[in-house]
């Protein structure tokens, strides 16, 4: 069993059969019963190195709705019990500033106002997610706890298949400038609006699959890049001004704004490029990532001597190994945040994937005999915890089959061999429901 000092990727018993391994590791719990629940999270807590930083929790799929339950009571014991400060979700980088400012009660009096413009992906929308961010303001607003809870976005402003304007990080940076010493501040603001041009242009979905729909080259665009250099350039030189005016948390979130905007634009170049789609859709994927565990790293340093932070994306963002989509008729392979973190951090990053047995509302059907779903959910649950020891102490996991996918929600994915060493622990689900205010499924 677990012990309590650190799991650390070791495990001291070797295990002849999976079963054996599930039946004597597992960990059944309920979310809905708060004492085993909690003795649960600390079992899970007390088993990672002291040196975890950042805690990372997967979703099998977007909209899970027990999932992101899971999610807010798991991020609720960790601020309660085991000094968490906050909390990063896979949403927009920018826009989470407006959701960290209305948990902080400084924003919008009422969360209907940040629900679209504070995350990305239409997250928003999710019950589950006002859920969490309502807790948050409530836990900030008693004086009693003096650590206050931040709120995080650390999704580059990307989606799959298209992207933003990078006129938000930049407006973000301008502003701050111009609060601290408005000199110039006007004559460079006319200047990048009108190298930024129209959103529209920016945003033009046909950009991921047509090189030539894309502006990231256009000579507007270069001069934009340069710029964007200069103010990061600039801004760093002036870093003891600048931080003796505004204080430094103001001065490193002006700083990764710029940084973003910079990677943003390196992107929406990458996506002008003449390449074959295969390698210009992955080369780009790789990107966002990279600018995930950008954005994590920053949250992570941001929070340092406050707490440790929590972040929930799709587990093929947090794990540590490749993330490989399918894409039409193109195989695509590329590194994931989880991979980077994994350098960037080393034994600060620890990560929790999840799995689903069955789903009726987002179209997935009882797992085959054999695959790691039914092996993990033939234990009690209806959730377990088990630890993955890296694989150590474990039978050779490649012969087991991989489970059928999702008939409605294309971004379900199944677990597979690699998911042994992709988490340390993994949290599995007997089913799940999809999530309140989601989009409706096909089919």
């Amino acid at each position: 069993m677990i012990n309590d000092i650190g799991l650390q990727g070791f495990c001291d018993n070797e295990y002849p059969s999976f079963e054996e391994w599930i039946l004597n590791e597992s960990i059944p719990f309920s979310v809905d019963s708060p004492g085993s629940f909690n003795i649960t999270v600390k079992r899970l807590i007390g088993s990672l190195s002291p040196a975890v930083e950042l805690l990372g929790l997967g979703e099998a799929l977007h909209g899970g709705e027990e999932i992101l339950l899971l999610r807010n009571r798991l991020f609720q014991q960790l601020v309660l019990k085991h000094g968490y400060s906050a909390i990063a979700l896979e949403s927009s980088f920018p826009r989470a500033h407006a959701v960290n400012e209305y948990i902080a009660g400084r924003g919008p009096a009422s969360y209907d106002i940040i629900r679209e413009t504070g995350f990305s992906h239409n997250f928003g929308r999710l019950a589950a997610n006002r859920e969490l961010v309502e807790w948050m303001r409530t836990y900030n607003a008693d004086p009693s706890h003096s650590v206050k809870l931040r709120f995080y976005g650390f999704d580059s402003p990307t989606e799959m298949t298209g992207s933003d304007s990078p006129r938000q990080l930049l407006h973000f940076v301008l502003d701050y400038l111009a609060s601290v010493d408005n000199i110039g501040c006007d004559d460079r603001r006319e200047r990048i609006n009108r190298l930024l041009g129209q959103d529209s242009a920016w945003e033009n979905p046909a950009a991921m699959m047509d090189p030539a729909q894309s502006i990231g080259l256009s000579p507007a665009a270069t001069a934009l890049r340069i710029d964007v250099e200069d103010l990061i350039t600039e801004m760093r030189i002036r870093r003891p001004e600048l931080v003796a005016k505004a204080g430094d948390d103001a001065y490193q979130e002006a700083v990764q704004h710029a940084s973003a905007a910079r990677q943003l634009l390196t992107y929406h170049a990458t996506l002008a490029k003449k390449l074959p789609n295969s390698e210009r859709i992955m080369i780009g994927l790789g990107q966002r990532d990279a600018m995930m565990a950008d954005n994590l790293a920053y949250t992570v340093s941001r929070e340092r001597g406050r707490g440790k932070v929590f972040a929930f994306a799709h587990n093929s963002h947090l794990q540590r190994g490749p993330a490989r989509w399918l894409l039409g008729k193109h195989a695509l392979t590329w590194w994931p945040a989880g991979a980077q973190l994994k350098e960037i951090l080393g034994p600060g990053y620890a990560v929790v994937g999840s799995a689903v047995g069955v789903s009726a509302e987002n179209g997935i059907g009882k797992p085959e005999a054999g695959t790691l779903e039914a092996l993990l959910t033939s234990v009690p649950g209806p959730v377990r915890f088990i630890p993955t020891f890296n694989g150590k102490g474990l039978p050779a996991i490649a012969a087991l089959p991989v489970r059928s996918g999702s008939k409605k929600n294309p971004t379900y994915f199944a677990l597979t061999s690699q998911s042994i060493t992709d988490f340390d622990w993994l949290a599995v689900l007997d089913s799940t429901g999809y999530s309140r205010g989601g989009p409706v499924l096909p089919g």
